[in-house]
């Protein structure tokens, strides 16, 4: 089924604007993780955030330490939003002195905000920003690490779109897979259940799913 972009960026936008807005006034602010408790992850206020919509602060060093890890050429992330995912993968692309991270977000006033912090990061020669959808985005080459944090709806057919192209050997990323949050960790264990993906889903206040594809694995 394909989804209507224009009509699931408007219903978004006024929250990711109200975000932005706050982010404006006061910058930064690191607060307590206010997700809900769910039965994997009991102690959401243990972990720590900027805003609800940015990944929680660990979840950030994770990426960072996925990138000095995995040694990645290529990382495509979803859904820039405010670029500090975008950042904390292209601070590990730096030390790694290789690599690049090519992210993408469709509504053009957040795009505007996050290419704005990312030009004044001093990591601008690590990333590419595209302002275009997940699902209208092509991207050359093989994919080393994929970040799927785009609009939740979309999550599942953006992976689907890219897996031909993801490395056997790297990884696929899902953020917001909690078992409140049900939409995106369903679609990851529907990947699974067709034999696209293996899936590790790790217990943070908003979920985080772990993936590799199966095809090409030896």
């Amino acid at each position: 089924m394909r989804l209507d972009l224009k009509r699931l960026f408007q219903k978004k936008q006024k929250q990711e604007h109200k975000i932005l807005r706050q982010i404006q006034r006061t910058g930064d602010v690191l607060q307590s993780e206010y997700h809900r408790a769910t039965p994997e992850c009991p102690h959401p206020e243990r972990w720590s955030m900027y805003d609800s919509m940015t990944a929680e602060v660990e979840v950030l060093e994770f990426l960072r330490t996925v990138v000095t890890t995995l040694k990645p050429e290529l990382v495509v992330e979803t859904g820039t939003f405010s670029g500090i995912s975008t950042l904390s993968m292209a601070e590990g692309l730096k030390q790694n002195a290789r690599g690049k991270v090519i992210t993408c977000e469709f509504d053009p006033l957040v795009f505007a905000d996050a290419k704005k912090r990312i030009e004044s990061s001093g990591l601008a020669q690590w990333i590419e920003c595209r302002n275009q959808s997940s699902l209208e985005m092509k991207v050359d080459g093989r994919i080393d690490l994929f970040f799927s944090d785009s609009d939740m709806p979309v999550r599942e057919q953006e992976v689907r779109r890219f897996l031909p192209q993801i490395n056997p050997y790297g990884l696929i990323l899902m953020h917001d897979a909690s078992s409140h949050l049900k939409q995106v960790r369903e679609a990851a264990l529907k990947l699974e259940a067709e034999g696209l993906i293996s899936v590790v889903l790790l217990p943070t206040p908003r979920g985080l799913v772990i993936a590799q594809k199966r095809e090409g694995r030896k």
